[in-house]
């Protein structure tokens, strides 16, 4: 890595102290404020979720997914079927409050707190990926406070649900992916990866595209071209491979063994907990009966296209609160698209400078890896919209921005990363300018990096802006409501 670029304003320790400062303090009063005021059971499907961290809290042991006190009556299914790292340290939370205090109201904030310091790391390992992603500081906070304060991102951490852990879980795992391909897998970035797969395979499938990314990575690391035939670096592979190994299977192997032993054989739990909807869900609720795109004959193009499928999913993933009823202002959807829009299409464009590409993601000037680095990022982006449109076809019409929201981190990284090069191919035309026609000096870096700076402070100001906007006009008036 080159020489972080100077910047007087950013890069001023104070600043940067006062920075960090800010980012945290914003997002205790904003997380906080939407945790406390947000009624038990209106987010979504948080009555049912709660179940299982009070039946931990109650019994003192994990539930089986059969276990009637913990099912959704209409579905017939319980979400124990699933792994429930987040709900076992969210009912043993309880269970130790519990020994002070009884207050129902106090367990269930216990429960919501969990995740509230879930944000609070995924925080602190977004500032140290920021770190490792961009050069520029501006940068690196531009992307700490978009990831962090897009509305729903932040909502996520305010009631009991998985997908709190999912996103913390993410932001480890990649930055302890970036550390291994940054120093050749050092013991320290290794455990970090691996703490970050554990925590992934044990809250949330629909980010387990990442867990493979990690895999493939990991080959393609030792991988090298010897005249004209790959070759791989056996004895670090065999060595590095078998401690990561060592240590996922040490973190998630307990969970599947059990499942495999109480679903006879199904150690994901899927089929039975298929099973268990069919035996006690609801008839209308049934696989052979239930209404959905497949059983009337439509096509995924049709349901794509002429539903709301893609504007309810964009939609929820920048905002939609409580049962995905509380909407805010049309200008924070519109900025959020725009920025996603010109972002990740700027991220595309060519290289305007030689020498510019190590401001990105560089993994020791290695060409081909960095290449198929962002093409692992692709595929852990399209993995949980293929299984959100696969699950709205086949089995129930359910098109929530939530499922999405694995992609966010490295859809956020493309937006930041287009901006930047938006910048350095606008300075890049302007140099082409013969000097008479500009009536200036030539332009210089310096210039640059202080547009990009002012951008960058204006766009985290927007972001802020509509954080506080959502929580403080418009969903505490419809909590003020109910």
């Amino acid at each position: 890595m080159k020489k972080k670029t100077r910047n007087p304003l950013l890069q001023n320790r104070y600043a940067q102290t006062f920075l960090t400062v800010c980012f945290f303090a914003v997002y205790i009063i904003l997380g906080l404020s939407l945790l406390f005021r947000q009624p038990f059971g209106d987010p979504p499907d948080e009555f049912n979720r709660y179940l299982i961290p009070q039946y931990i809290a109650e019994h003192g042991t994990l539930p089986n997914g059969f276990e009637e006190s913990i099912r959704i009556p209409a579905y017939g299914f319980s979400y124990a079927f699933q792994p429930i790292l987040p709900y076992m340290i969210q009912g043993y939370s309880m269970r130790l409050v519990g020994c002070f205090v009884q207050d129902p109201d106090v367990l269930f904030y216990t429960a919501r707190m969990v995740d509230f310091i879930f944000g609070l790391v995924m925080a602190v390992f977004l500032l140290l990926l920021s770190r490792r992603w961009f050069r520029n500081r501006a940068l690196q906070w531009l992307f700490c406070f978009l990831a962090m304060f897009m509305p729903q991102s932040l909502f996520l951490h305010t009631y009991v649900n998985t997908d709190s852990c999912c996103m913390m879980s993410i932001v480890i795992m990649l930055y302890g992916l970036t550390c291994c391909l940054q120093d050749h897998f050092r013991c320290r970035s290794c455990l970090i990866m691996s703490l970050g797969i554990i925590l992934c395979a044990l809250s949330y499938y629909n980010a387990y595209g990442f867990i493979l990314s990690c895999i493939l990575l990991f080959t393609a690391h030792f991988l090298s071209m010897q005249g004209g035939r790959p070759r791989l670096d056996w004895k670090p592979f065999l060595q590095k491979g078998l401690l990561i190994s060592a240590l996922v299977l040490l973190g998630i192997g307990w969970w599947f063994i059990r499942s495999y032993i109480l679903y006879d054989g199904d150690f994901l739990g899927l089929r039975t907990r298929n099973l268990c909807s069919e035996l006690y869900g609801n008839e209308n609720m049934k696989a052979d009966v239930r209404i959905t795109y497949q059983s009337m004959g439509y096509t995924i193009p049709s349901m794509l296209f002429r539903s709301d499928f893609l504007v309810l999913s964009l939609n929820s993933f920048i905002c939609m609160y409580g049962p995905m009823v509380v909407t805010t202002a049309l200008w924070i959807y519109r900025f959020y698209k725009f920025l996603f829009l010109v972002g990740v299409l700027g991220s595309i464009l060519p290289v305007p400078r030689p020498g510019r590409e190590s401001e990105g993601i560089n993994f020791s000037d290695r060409t081909a890896l960095n290449r198929f680095f962002h093409v692992n990022m692709v595929f852990c982006m399209l993995v949980p919209f293929v299984l959100s449109v696969i699950y709205s076809f086949h089995i129930d019409y359910q098109p929530q921005g939530r499922y999405l929201m694995p992609i966010l981190i490295p859809l956020c990284y493309y937006c930041v990363r287009g901006l930047e090069k938006g910048v350095s191919v606008l300075f890049a035309m302007v140099r082409r300018i013969p000097a008479p026609a500009r009536k200036k000096e030539p332009v210089n870096s310096a210039l640059s990096d202080r547009l990009l700076t002012g951008l960058c402070v204006f766009l985290i100001l927007l972001i802020l802006s509509s954080a506080c906007i959502t929580i403080y006009g418009y969903a505490f008036p419809y909590y003020a409501g109910l």
